[in-house]
């Protein structure tokens, strides 16, 4: 028997093909600030406008130095007695505290929720008129 042979000749490319370019991989929406952060952060600010160190404050609310360090950086999740003794080591208030801090959350999701700026391209499309 024989096999009948095909007109079409068989083609093996030497190259590959080039690759087509990858679609970019959208960029991952920035997270959302933790609230250990946020109060850390108001606290550590409180302190340095009022110009005191950390043992100052620590001693005053009768925390561990190194546990109202860890606060300050975001580190620690404290309590809410924890929170009001270092407020209240600054001169404020548990309220004053979280109201600052929400205050920066508030601030922060909204600087979030703006949209990007969007570059110019000028239109190149087709303009009927009649």
């Amino acid at each position: 028997m024989t096999v009948p042979l095909s007109d079409q000749a068989r083609v093996i490319p030497l190259r590959p093909a080039p690759a087509r370019p990858a679609a970019p991989e959208p960029e991952p929406a920035p997270k959302e600030p933790l609230w250990r952060d946020l109060v850390g952060e108001v606290l550590r600010r409180e302190r340095q406008e009022q110009e005191r160190t950390l043992k100052d404050v620590a001693d005053e609310a009768r925390i561990s130095l190194p546990y109202l360090s860890e606060i300050e950086r975001g580190r620690k999740e404290a309590s809410s007695e924890v929170l009001a003794a270092a407020a209240h080591a600054l001169g404020l208030g548990l309220g004053d505290l979280l109201s600052l801090a929400h205050g920066e959350l508030t601030r922060r999701t909204a600087e979030r929720r703006r949209p990007a700026a969007v570059p110019h391209r000028p239109y190149q499309g087709l303009c009927l008129a009649a």
